[in-house]
């Protein structure tokens, strides 16, 4: 394989507040033929997540960071070209994290078998990958709404705050979006959410108020900031609150504070947890085969934001941070050729 070349994207500084370009560098290194028990694939889709952000930062996390010099950690889907694992042949698709390369070689036993036949590959890094699993059992198994509750999610026009939300209509519960402009906002209404506030034009505080008047039972947070702010007093007795991400917090260039009232926890004795979506790793399959029949019964739908250019891979991440993407945002790096 030497004489096939692999264009990659490595971490060569870790940024301070938004990444810049010269925090990544595209490098050119030969294909390497797979050991015994790996699969060498060709990479057709990666996927570009506000976690990343946090992974390019140096410290203790959940995740060990990106180490300088590496390729940048990323999802994706391929189509295998010389597998030496019996659970794979030549031909098949599979989902993994190649990170952002065109070509990658990974253990056998880390890879998932796709089928394009069911949904696009795209699909399988949005509500059949990792933001529709992260979805599934962080409202399920840590909000777990019951029917009639009121569920307010903040990024709700992302691929986890659309997904969370149809979900929770699913249940039998009010959902109530936070979104960023009036195309984001009608699409919630499009998916069926009871209310939806738009951060951009109005007051999130008085909004909230007037969208959650007996207030709210689960709020499923990927912001931070003002919007937990405001979550944290409409929230009602015994509430949860369900931290799953901060992307306003991700590029601070000071340590970001925590909630000014966040005694409304005592007072309603409700509780806020974390959580990843890598601690159900094992449950994966269960997540994926109950949204795929969501989707095949039409109760469930999904978007995704495809964007081409694997050597412009800095401007199409930074798309997350000023909300220029629409539903999932997934960056082709090949046809399927």
């Amino acid at each position: 394989m030497s004489d096939q070349m692999n264009t990659q994207v490595k971490l060569v500084q870790r940024p301070v507040g938004e990444p810049a370009p010269e925090c990544f560098q595209v490098e050119q290194a030969p294909v390497t033929a797979p050991a015994d028990g790996e699969v060498l694939y060709k990479v057709l889709y990666i996927s570009l997540d506000p976690a990343m952000r946090g992974w390019m930062n140096e410290g203790k996390s959940y995740i060990p960071p990106v180490g300088l010099g590496e390729v940048m950690r990323a999802g994706g889907v391929g189509r295998v070209i010389q597998s030496a694992h019996p659970d794979f042949k030549e031909g098949d698709y599979v989902s993994g994290h190649p990170g952002a390369q065109e070509y990658a070689v990974e253990k056998g036993g880390e890879l998932i078998a796709i089928d394009p036949d069911v949904a696009p590959l795209q699909r399988y890094l949005g509500v059949l990958g990792m933001p529709g699993i992260t979805a599934y059992f962080g409202l399920l198994d840590v909000g777990q709404p019951k029917a009639g509750e009121t569920v307010l999610i903040s990024g709700a026009a992302g691929a986890v705050g659309s997904t969370v939300g149809q979900i929770a209509k699913l249940k039998g519960c009010r959902v109530v979006g936070i979104a960023g402009g009036a195309e984001k906002c009608d699409f919630l209404r499009e998916l069926g959410f009871d209310a939806v506030i738009d951060y951009k034009s109005e007051n999130i505080f008085r909004s909230l108020k007037q969208a959650c008047p007996d207030g709210v039972d689960v709020f499923f947070d990927n912001v931070g900031g003002p919007a937990l702010e405001a979550a944290l007093a409409r929230l009602r007795f015994r509430g949860r609150v369900v931290l799953c991400g901060a992307i306003s917090q991700y590029n601070a260039t000071e340590r970001p504070t925590g909630p000014s009232n966040y005694m409304s926890l005592l007072v309603n004795r409700a509780r806020m947890e974390g959580f990843v979506v890598f601690d159900y790793k094992d449950r994966y399959a269960e997540a994926v085969r109950e949204m795929a029949g969501w989707i095949e019964q039409g109760k469930l739908q999904a978007r995704e934001h495809v964007v081409e250019g694997l050597p412009q891979f800095h401007s199409h991440l930074m798309m997350l941070f000023h909300g220029e993407n629409f539903g999932k945002l997934v960056l082709k790096v090949a046809d399927d050729a």
